[in-house]
């Protein structure tokens, strides 16, 4: 455990929702896993006032009983139907190769990334709280998109270089299986982690990560997080910071064809596991501030 210390109301959504879980297969590049985007749900749900957590349930089909993160890989699930196809591009951030930097005018075209999705759906939600919810809009869709793209934007490997799709297209040996970088870092470490730690238990794995910030390792730093002024200009910071991390510890020392084991884990692990807390954290602050709360405490999660 040392090594640890340091995711409508209306019925026809419901059904679209649960089939689509029930009968899509994975794209094969997702975020994090299942695990990750769930975990970054149930940490923010968490940290929600009362009027933020009052506005998801209303959003979310009755039979959930406000449970946000029963529906946040939704958007991974449905990026390849027709209907959705125009959403797959909005999951990530392309970056010329070995620049290691974000700009928004020149990876973002059209404003068709995973920042400029966040700032999108923000603004969607926004006619919510004002009152005037315009019809071109689905705001139970909006929800979805904006909590799993958090989670997207926080995955260093979904900012990564261009000619390797974050990561997609190099192949290597995770322990004694076949994996590649993208989706070391979308699920095996997380897994991996999962199995080593927590004998598989979601709960006790989220218990040890909000320790982490509430009084743990992460405590000095939280505040820091939600540090970057109007929510709509925060996503520039969050991919920015996750290109970042993956030159320094994504991409580092990787080669095709290399066998990734515990020195890359050991590493590596603490990271993703403060990127799915950081994400989490932030996504409260959006609902928060999105849906009227103005206290957002941090203190000691439900």
């Amino acid at each position: 455990m040392d090594r640890i210390r340091g995711l409508l109301k209306l019925s026809a959504l419901a059904f679209v929702l649960f089939v689509g879980l029930a009968s899509i297969s994975l794209p094969r590049a997702r975020g994090w896993s299942k695990e990750g985007h769930i975990m970054t749900c149930r940490i923010a749900q968490n940290l929600l006032g009362p009027e933020a957590a009052h506005a998801v349930e209303n959003l979310l089909p009755h039979d959930l009983n406000g449970d946000l993160s029963a529906l946040c890989t939704w958007p991974d699930q449905i990026r390849h139907w027709y209907r959705y196809r125009w959403t797959s591009p909005l999951h990530f951030i392309d970056t010329p190769d070995k620049a290691c930097t974000f700009d928004y005018s020149r990876d973002c075209v059209k404003d068709a990334c995973v920042d400029g999705a966040i700032q999108n759906f923000t603004s969607q939600l926004l006619h919510y709280r004002e009152g005037t919810a315009d019809r071109r809009y689905n705001l139970t869709e909006a929800l979805l998109f904006l909590s799993h793209f958090m989670g997207d934007i926080h995955q260093p490997m979904h900012v990564g270089f261009t000619s390797d799709e974050g990561g997609n297209t190099i192949d290597l040996r995770w322990y004694r299986h076949k994996s590649n970088l993208h989706h070391v870092w979308d699920r095996e470490i997380i897994l991996t982690a999962l199995k080593d730690f927590y004998d598989k238990d979601m709960d006790l794995w989220q218990k040890d990560i909000e320790g982490n910030f509430t009084d743990g390792i992460w405590f000095d730093d939280v505040a820091s997080w939600k540090d970057c002024g109007d929510i709509l200009s925060c996503p520039d910071k969050y991919a920015k910071e996750s290109i970042n991390i993956a030159c320094k510890w994504g991409y580092k020392g990787v080669k095709e064809g290399a066998t990734l084991t515990d020195d890359y884990f050991d590493s590596r692990m603490p990271i993703v596991m403060k990127r799915i807390a950081q994400g989490g954290v932030r996504l409260a602050m959006f609902l928060n501030q999105i849906f009227g709360d103005t206290e957002e405490g941090l203190a000691s999660p439900t």
